[in-house]
């Protein structure tokens, strides 16, 4: 039979008292509660968020952690992540949905300093892809304020996708009570963009056309951020079983997006946040047109054609930053 050893014993070959090791247990237990609390905290944000990285993870909770009167620091909160395999592993997937037209803009965002919403917007196309084939979404996004105004879902890379999303993007602007006279869009050299009724459909709003260098795709940067967001972030680079699941999911993902994710470069803002502060009216018109977000496009479109109800909340004008300073892009 094995000799039994004393706890006081033990402490004594380590150089301890019992109170120590005590503490110390205690010590291992509260560890252990606060980082179950926030581990629980975690997975109800990520339920939304599936993909959200640490940094951002950790601004989202900090309210929980002022309310529950904890406190965690990052490289301790980064290490709980890894522990339990909550990483965001980096993914990609390319696919080629540019195919350039024959007409050439000028990059105006080149010289241009961005100082509000409704003055310039990027425009891109991405696909989503189904088990009965590839669907394909069109996005316009404003720059300052990174909120997606307008897209479309289609089942083709034809340019009707491009114009429906650009058609509602300019409706949104106008419902905020914005005027498109002067307005910057920029997007790369793609068929869609270069073509006639494209062009008409801007030169009618008072729009101009900006384009960056052929095959550069760090000259429409932001836009191409946006995808990599709505994919990596939101899981829409998924395969869907089918159409109406995936514009449930990109209905879902650009509502989220739009209203839940904090930006970096918004100085962790959402898109919504900063787009409805620097707004003086339009904000009960911009709720009006946002629910018919699940009413489906005409023209043969998969999906939705504007952007779902965004509540209240949705348009809280945050107490600090009072606001953000001008973009800058050279």
């Amino acid at each position: 039979m094995a000799k039994q050893v004393t706890l006081q014993a033990a402490c004594g070959w380590y150089g301890i008292t019992r109170q120590a090791h005590n503490q110390m247990r205690q010590r291992q237990a509260e560890r252990k509660r606060i980082e179950t609390l926030i581990l629980t905290e975690v997975h109800r944000i990520r339920r939304d968020l599936p993909r959200l990285g640490g940094r951002k993870l950790l601004v989202k909770l900090a309210p929980f952690l002022e309310e529950e009167g904890l406190s965690i620091g990052r490289d301790r909160f980064f290490d709980l992540l890894r522990r339990h395999d909550l990483l965001v592993p980096v993914k990609r997937k390319p696919a080629r949905t540019t195919f350039p037209g024959g007409v050439r803009s000028e990059n105006l965002l080149a010289s241009a300093t961005i100082t509000g919403p409704n003055q310039a917007v990027v425009a891109d196309i991405t696909y989503i892809e189904t088990e009965e084939g590839f669907l394909y979404l069109a996005l316009v996004t404003d720059l300052y304020s990174r909120k997606i105004i307008g897209w479309d879902l289609s089942d083709s890379l034809s340019l009707e996708g491009a114009v429906r999303a650009m058609k509602r993007a300019i409706q949104h602007i106008r419902a905020a009570g914005g005027d498109t006279a002067g307005m910057i869009h920029h997007s790369d050299h793609g068929s869609q963009y270069t073509s006639r009724p494209y062009l008409a459909l801007l030169a009618q709003a008072g729009i101009r056309s900006s384009m960056g260098a052929v095959g550069n795709a760090y000259d429409n940067a932001v836009a191409e951020r946006v995808n990599g967001i709505l994919k990596l972030e939101f899981m829409l680079d998924h395969r869907f079983s089918n159409p109406t699941i995936a514009r449930r999911a990109v209905a879902n993902a650009i509502r989220l997006y739009n209203t839940e994710r904090p930006h970096l470069s918004l100085d962790y803002a959402t898109p919504a946040e900063v787009y409805a502060r620097q707004q003086r009216v339009g904000k009960a018109a911009i709720a009006e047109l946002e629910t018919k977000a699940l009413a489906p496009s005409r023209g043969g479109a998969a999906g939705p054609d504007s952007l779902q109800p965004l509540t209240g909340a949705s348009f809280r004008i945050p107490s600090a930053p009072a606001a953000l300073p001008p973009v800058l892009l050279l």
